[in-house]
């Protein structure tokens, strides 16, 4: 389901003076061992990391960092996706499993939550637990206003980039690929 209304109140607030609490904009720079032409080539990425309180993503080779990025989340960051329609994303370990072709954001691919013991706890707390959790761009027609649409948290459930973003991550991501989801 879309919430076109909250992102846009979000936008209107802050193009009035409302600003979000976000970790700063200080990006981590690549392996200095590494030359910067080599940093900069496409490379299997081994895990990607994305770190929920400071709104980061990062991928990872080996012990060389490939490149960070910021992120946008579900609308309700804080704690572990319990249930569908909560806007948390997931908090663990999970593997980036498939690519979706037809996304209703610009690129996108899926998150392996809910894993087994997701299941389970929404099951005894008498809930589904959602899915179709992914990473993505924003939303189709929507790209030109990430500049401003990435200073929130707008998804579902999801990780959200820009759609240049999303492009770089496709072509150094390879479905199979683990991706932890720290608080």
């Amino acid at each position: 389901m879309v919430h076109r209304a909250p992102s846009f109140l979000l936008c209107l607030a802050a193009l009035l003076g409302g600003s979000p609490a976000f970790a700063t904009d200080a990006a981590l720079t690549p392996d200095p061992g590494l030359a910067v032409e080599e940093a900069l080539k496409p490379r299997k990425v081994t895990v990607v990391r994305v770190d929920k309180s400071e709104r980061r993503m990062w991928l990872i080779a080996g012990n060389s960092l490939v490149k960070t990025y910021r992120i946008a989340l579900g609308g309700n960051p804080v704690g572990h996706k319990g249930a569908e329609g909560d806007q948390r994303t997931p908090e663990g370990r999970y593997v980036i499993d498939w690519e979706n072709p037809t996304s209703v954001a610009y690129r996108s691919m899926h998150i392996s939550y809910p894993n087994g013991t997701d299941r389970a706890r929404a099951v005894k707390a008498g809930l589904s637990p959602g899915g179709n959790i992914m990473i993505h761009g924003q939303y189709n027609g929507f790209g030109w206003a990430s500049w401003l649409v990435q200073r929130f948290d707008w998804t579902s459930g999801c990780i959200a980039v820009t759609n240049a973003e999303m492009d770089e991550i496709i072509s150094l991501v390879a479905p199979g690929t683990p991706i932890e989801i720290t608080p």
